[in-house]
């Protein structure tokens, strides 16, 4: 049973016995937070896949019934909103975290990456979902976000085409999504076992930023504890929302039933796509637009690579210790901030100055990202 290849081996050596840098604070607390929302995330969409009906005719019309009819379904449906809510917060701060201490930096680029992926797949995983209601915003979204990739030269068309399953938004659109939508959280799932793989491969940074095989302690209790302490605050948050707030995070015009009529005043997406969705709205060019949107996503991917010198290394990789990519650093995360309040407002001055000028400190940023990390303030020869 305690064989070296057993289970209770394997949860004994990473789980329990695990090392881990001495210094590490509740900031690391991120990763298993984000664990334990994917859980959430799968036990409550089974269940609500169980009383859903992906037909146009019967989607929205089963939203209701669960709400109303089922037993705890009001409960569970508004747990798996939100939790989606928590599931992207708790994310996208991991992820600042990981861009502040340096965390993208060999040896865990590809831990960074893997990441990134898992990012990728969860704004997939999300999308789709908010189809599922079919409520008024749920197939305008739909509609619009499926008409970019229109924008492609020469295949643009047929690839839209071929994601709405036919010549418009209809029931073969709305089957695939739900397919896909209960099939990528398992892919999500088994990204994140990887995820923890190369976490426990390159073992974990520290805030100081500085590599060390000293001064690590076991896993449990001490760091297990901080773990459900931060759980408990989290989940505290999320009760405010799973119980006297379970629509403030939600659009009120997804429980009107969808109409390809009626086209909505104002197309908002869910706030956890707001900051891309308003560079999508900044640059006047509809395939520009495009392309900024993807490349916003896709320059965390290629983060590790900005430094060129290979045969030099990272002395130290947490901003604590340099104050201009400090300052920096919070500006960047006070603009992603502006990017999501931009996102929700009406195309129209000033907010489309101000959303042109934020999408070029956004992209700024990492060039000068870039430009540091080649300089030999921050990277040290080797011996």
């Amino acid at each position: 049973m305690w064989g070296k290849n057993s289970l209770l081996n394997i949860f004994k050596n990473h789980l329990v016995d695990y090392p881990t840098p001495s210094n590490l604070s509740y900031f690391w607390s991120f990763g298993s937070l984000a664990g334990m929302c994917l859980a959430l995330q799968l036990v409550t969409g089974i269940f609500l896949a169980m009383h859903y009906t992906p037909h146009i005719d019967h989607a929205f019309i089963s939203v209701e019934h669960i709400m109303r009819d089922v037993n705890n379904g009001i409960f569970m449906r508004f747990m798996h909103a939100n939790g989606a809510s928590m599931f992207f917060g708790v994310v996208y701060l991991h992820m600042f975290r990981g861009l502040y201490y340096g965390s993208y930096i060999k040896p865990r680029q590809f831990l960074w990456k893997s990441g990134v992926v898992i990012l990728l797949l969860m704004m997939a995983t999300a999308f789709m979902g908010y189809v599922l209601p079919w409520g008024q915003m749920s197939f305008w979204a739909a509609t619009v976000i499926t008409n970019l990739f229109s924008a492609i030269p020469l295949v643009g068309e047929s690839i839209v085409n071929w994601l709405w399953g036919g010549f418009s938004v209809d029931n073969p659109t709305l089957n695939r999504f739900f397919s896909l939508h209960f099939l990528l959280p398992f892919v999500i799932a088994g990204m994140a076992i990887l995820h923890l793989i190369l976490l426990h491969s390159a073992t974990s940074s520290n805030p100081l930023g500085i590599e060390s095989k000293t001064g690590s302690i076991a896993f449990y209790p001490y760091f297990s504890i901080k773990d459900i302490f931060s759980l408990m605050v989290l989940l505290t948050i999320a009760s405010y929302f799973f119980f006297f707030a379970p629509d403030v995070l939600g659009h009120s015009d997804n429980y009107i039933a969808a109409n390809p009529m009626v086209t909505p005043e104002h197309i908002v997406p869910e706030w956890y796509f707001l900051p891309f969705y308003a560079i999508l709205r900044s640059i006047p060019d509809k395939l520009g637009g495009v392309i900024c949107m993807i490349l916003a996503i896709l320059i965390l991917l290629v983060l590790p690579y900005l430094r060129f010198n290979k045969n030099v290394e990272v002395s130290v990789r947490s901003n604590d210790f340099k104050p201009f990519l400090n300052f920096l650093f919070w500006c960047f995360v006070f603009d992603t901030f502006l990017l999501g309040w931009i996102g929700q407002q009406i195309v129209e001055e000033p907010y489309i100055l101000i959303g042109q000028l934020l999408t070029l400190f956004y992209f700024g940023y990492f060039f000068i990202l870039f430009i540091f990390m080649n300089s030999p303030s921050f990277i040290q020869f080797k011996k």
